[in-house]
């Protein structure tokens, strides 16, 4: 069994947190990197990882393969295909990963197996894609793969899309920073409907989206040392992963900067339906609350699953919760 990041995370912690607010704690060694002198970092921790699973004859949820997505940006995608596909052809859920903008990837076990189960119990075929990393690629750089993806599956000839792809109803998902990512991917997809036609996004699924801004929410302040995810996590992975000289009310990480933007009005005349969990061991819970009521201010058709306890990462590390994602993308087919 795999742990999450924010187990992982957990661990170390418990090891090298005497006290958060401390003026000598170093925040790179919690997050187990080490910062050098260009600007990169060494990871220092090892997330297990596992192979795609081509073999029908494998006991595996669904059929899984990488593919090249930009061999000079090292992209690439892992596509999921479930067992026993219907003759008529499926949706397509185009999923990005979580690890606060700087870890994992679509190899990462543990989100590969919630990538084969999203597969295989909602009927979907699954594109997750290896977006590269801050603080090697700072955003947009993540946000850029993003979108880029979604013009590869429109031409692909690859047979797992093309036989089996329905590219009318594609919903973009993500948990963790894969949820920011896909949200911003959202708002640039709806400025470019015609250049990536015949995909057609219907909604966006965002698992816990990783959000911030510079005035401390309540459960931030309420969970500032809780060990799953501090407030030192969150404030190191927003140093490493945005732009060189903004703050955490840049547009990246705060989506109510400048009331959300005029193209929300585009979202709603799309009648895409978006989905937003959250719970409330979770520090992020508030802004993705504030994320929901933004939305609803836009009369986008926004839907707000939030759960009493819980913890950061667990729609994706408890698989009775992952259910409760897996139910509501069926309600949206």
């Amino acid at each position: 069994m795999s742990l999450s990041l924010t187990t992982i995370l957990s661990l170390n912690l418990l090891l090298l947190l005497v006290n958060v607010n401390s003026s000598t704690m170093d925040p790179y060694k919690t997050l187990n990197l080490i910062l050098n002198p260009n600007g990169t970092v060494t990871r220092l921790e090892t997330y297990p990882q596992s192979p795609p699973s081509p073999d029908p004859n494998l006991p595996t949820p669904a059929l899984s393969k990488d593919l090249t997505i930009n061999q000079s940006k090292h992209t690439w995608a892992r596509i999921y295909l479930p067992h026993k596909s219907p003759k008529s052809k499926l949706p397509l859920i185009v999923f990005y990963h979580g690890g606060g903008f700087i870890f994992y990837s679509a190899a990462s076990t543990y989100f590969h197996n919630f990538c084969a189960n999203l597969a295989n119990q909602t009927q979907s075929v699954v594109v997750s894609l290896d977006y590269r990393l801050a603080p090697e690629h700072r955003l947009p750089a993540a946000y850029d793969d993003s979108v880029e993806v979604l013009h590869w599956i429109k031409t692909s000839k690859d047979p797992w899309l093309t036989r089996h792809v329905d590219y009318s109803r594609c919903y973009l998902m993500g948990e963790s920073a894969g949820g920011n990512i896909a949200y911003n991917a959202g708002l640039r997809a709806a400025s470019i409907v015609n250049e990536i036609k015949p995909v057609n996004i219907k909604g966006l699924i965002l698992i816990q989206p990783f959000f911030g801004g510079t005035k401390r929410t309540p459960s931030e302040l309420r969970l500032e040392k809780d060990l799953n995810l501090p407030l030192i996590v969150t404030d190191s992975m927003w140093n490493l992963s945005l732009p060189l000289g903004v703050d955490r009310d840049y547009v990246y990480s705060n989506p109510t900067v400048n009331g959300g933007g005029k193209i929300l009005d585009k979202i709603r005349l799309f009648g895409w339906k978006v989905a937003v969990f959250g719970c409330d061991g979770d520090q992020l819970v508030d802004r993705q609350r504030e994320l929901v009521k933004l939305l609803e201010g836009k009369s986008v058709n926004v839907v707000g699953q939030f759960y009493s306890g819980g913890r950061h990462g667990i729609f994706v590390g408890d698989a009775s919760m992952s259910e409760k994602v897996f139910d509501l993308v069926k309600s949206f087919y």
